[in-house]
């Protein structure tokens, strides 16, 4: 096997799409690993680099051939191989013909079956340039690009036209012809700080050659981080700190090779418009980082990174600004057009707004809300006048020209004009907050009446949805009900709201019948929706599969309760009388199944017999109020408590009580002892889903 050595592979090619390059190299990277260890060329941890113009993977130490490879091949048995006078039979002949010999050639082995031909051969392996070209083409065929273009008169595609090809083994170029590049020791450095190309003598070189004369960083972490320093040194300099959202902070990474900060301003009349809007534009639009002071108000500048060191930064400054003040002019007019009328001005106007063809407009939806927000301020002890406005107000904010034009903004504007129109505060709120969680691990409402929205709206929409037929199926979700169940599943559990699911969807269903015959019927598939996202949240909380499905068993109808019962198993679980009284619980679920009708009795006390179970009945009897008033109480931590002190009485019943005892009346009361055992424990979960035998 030849000498292991350093690998670089670079594609260079017109500018990639930000938003997928750093995928793009994880697949890269990930791709060519898999090729080389699948064909014995063990790597090494790959490097992988990617600019705008480049994806690059660098291997540490990759063998120049593959190992010999010994081939066998079992054929017939010998039994069959050879007829009566020792001669070939068909089935050897053709064997050995397949295997490209002589059936003398053959070897014979015992394997303990029996006696079967053999066919033995050593392969010699490929070298790295004869295997490499397929590789590399099939890593990129198999990279996650949406859309591939063509370019020139060429036949080729890839997601951007491709300029050129590094393939280095150490000192040597593998020759070689993919994505119609030939491959070669020429990289390219920053389009304008150094368009020629760079010589490499060896993968070694690759970044630091780029940094110091290409004025190219490679590596993406690196950029990232260059541009993170460079943000907050500019925002200190002007005197406030960066707002620096994560997305947007990849996406800058994936625009430049060369980053370079520079802090521009913006006219102080601008910030009379609300805040959200302009720091909106800046990222959205722009991907200019906003400034804001240390209470997190906005102020008059911004920071942009530019792709390029500038002999001249003032004027690409000046044309930052420039750019910027026509987008601001747009929205501080929107923000004085839309206060011209009260947010109520457009209830009317959400009545040519389709929501759903079905399930009618957005005036439609808006008024199930409102019917469905009183059942709410009942449960949740709220304002009903209140919540009628919040939920009448909410979705009126749709139809002003700000949220038009920044659809993120929706419920955030309708804050402002709510307290524009001197609406209550909380309805303002919740006009805003109803929306929240607008994402997995964003932020939850706060007061009780725009959680009270919040949980409205997602069970009109899960709900309707559902009535419909129109859930989601694989991984289609046109109405996001993934993200909506999992919003109320959060709402519900960490503000610890105590609602039942049945209900508030039966409540849901009400005013949805009047147009959808088959509401109601949509009531529990929605719940067990709901459920399922439940599941998957505690998994990601950290709670064993095995925890969440004891408590799924005795199906508790609150999100909260359920929680709260999975922490208080997940508890026990740790106790050392846990194991045997899981398993205990298990084998008394099997007893009582197996029994079937004669486990339906009724216990008896006087008809006991035997020590063991005398007390075992005794200890029931005397945590049994104490575990009740702890289940009363959703202490579920006490309750398994009091029940784990069970566990020597259990233990002594099942080695010394034949349950299944040949007297009939004997046998009927020790299983119907067993029920009320088992009754006990499932007023917390089915404690024997825990066992593992």
């Amino acid at each position: 096997m030849d000498e292991a050595r350093e690998l670089l592979i670079e594609l260079g090619t017109e500018e990639l799409p930000p938003t997928a390059l750093a995928r793009l190299r994880d697949a890269l990277a990930e791709g060519l690993t898999t090729r080389l260890r699948d064909a014995g060329l063990e790597p090494g941890e790959p490097e992988a680099f990617a600019t705008p113009r480049r994806l690059a993977v660098r291997f540490p130490a990759v063998p120049g051939r593959q190992p010999d490879q010994l081939q066998e091949r079992r054929g017939p048995a010998v039994a069959a191989a050879f007829d009566d006078q020792g001669q070939p039979t068909r089935a050897a002949q053709g064997f050995a013909s397949s295997c490209g010999v002589e059936v003398d050639q053959l070897e014979r082995e015992d394997t303990g079956k029996g006696e079967y031909l053999i066919f033995r051969r050593m392969q010699p392996g490929q070298a790295l340039g004869e295997l490499l070209p397929e590789m590399l083409a099939g890593a990129l065929e198999h990279l996650p690009t949406p859309k591939r273009m063509r370019w020139g008169e060429s036949t080729t595609e890839f997601v951007r036209p491709v300029h050129w090809l590094v393939v280095l083994h150490g000192t040597d170029v593998l020759p070689m012809t993919v994505l119609e590049q030939d491959a070669g020791r020429h990289t390219r450095g920053h389009r304008f700080h150094h368009p020629a190309p760079l010589e490499l003598a060896s993968p070694a070189d690759y970044a630091e050659r780029l940094r110091a004369e290409g004025r190219v960083e490679p590596s993406f972490e690196s950029r990232r981080e260059r541009i993170l320093e460079q943000v907050h040194a500019t925002a200190r300099e002007l005197g406030g700190r960066a707002l620096v959202d994560p997305d947007m902070l990849d996406e800058v990474t994936a625009l430049v090779e060369w980053p370079v900060a520079l802090g521009g301003s913006f006219d102080r009349r601008f910030l009379e418009v609300p805040q959200e809007a302009l720091i909106s534009t800046m990222q959205d639009n722009q991907k200019y980082f906003p400034v804001v002071d240390e209470a997190g108000r906005l102020q008059p500048h911004f920071i942009v990174v530019s792709n390029i060191e500038s002999r001249d930064p003032e004027a690409v400054r000046d044309g930052n600004e420039r750019v910027l003040r026509p987008r601001f002019a747009d929205a501080e007019f929107f923000w004085e057009q839309d206060r011209r009328h009260r947010l109520e001005e457009r209830l009317d106007e959400l009545g040519a707004v389709v929501f759903e063809k079905r399930l009618g407009t957005l005036r439609d939806k808006s008024q199930r809300l409102e019917a469905l927000m009183q059942r709410l301020a009942g449960l949740m002890d709220l304002d009903a006048q209140q919540a009628a406005r919040a939920a009448r107000l909410c979705k009126c904010d749709l139809l002003t020209r700000m949220v038009f034009e920044f659809t993120e903004l929706q419920g955030t504007m309708g804050r402002y004009y709510a307290l524009h129109d001197r609406e209550d505060e909380a309805v303002a709120d919740a006009i805003e907050q109803h929306y929240w969680p607008r994402q997995s691990g964003s932020e939850l409402p706060d007061g009780p009446l725009a959680q009270a929205l919040a949980l409205a709206d997602r069970l009109d929409t899960l709900v309707g949805i559902f009535a419909i037929g129109k859930q989601p199926s694989g991984t289609k979700d046109p109405f996001a009900l993934r993200r909506a169940a999992l919003g109320l599943v959060r709402i519900l559990v960490e503000r610890e709201l105590p609602l039942a699911l049945t209900p508030l969807l039966a409540a849901a269903a009400e005013p949805i019948r009047e147009r959808v015959t088959e509401a109601d019927e949509a009531v529990e598939p929605v719940r067990e929706y709901i459920v399922e996202r439940l599941r998957g949240y505690l998994l990601e909380q950290g709670h064993a599969h095995e925890t969440i499905e004891a408590v799924a068993a005795i199906a508790p109808d609150e999100p909260l309760d359920f929680a709260n019962r999975v922490r208080a198993v997940s508890q026990f679980r740790d106790r050392p009388e846990a194991g045997a009284l899981a398993a205990a619980n298990k084998r008394i679920h099997n007893l009582l199944r197996k029994a079937g009708d004669e486990a339906a009795g009724t216990l008896e006390p006087d008809a006991l017999v035997a020590d063991e179970e005398r007390r075992l009945h005794q200890g029931l009897l005397a945590v049994r109020p104490a575990v009740d008033a702890a289940v009363a109480d959703g202490d579920y931590v006490r309750a398994l408590g009091e029940l784990a002190g069970l566990r020597e009485r259990v233990d002594r019943f099942f080695d010394g009580v034949m349950v299944m005892a040949e007297d009939p009346a004997e046998r009927r009361n020790r299983l119907a002892l067993l029920r009320e055992l088992r009754q006990a424990f499932e007023t917390v979960a089915d404690i024997g889903r825990l066992a593992t035998g």
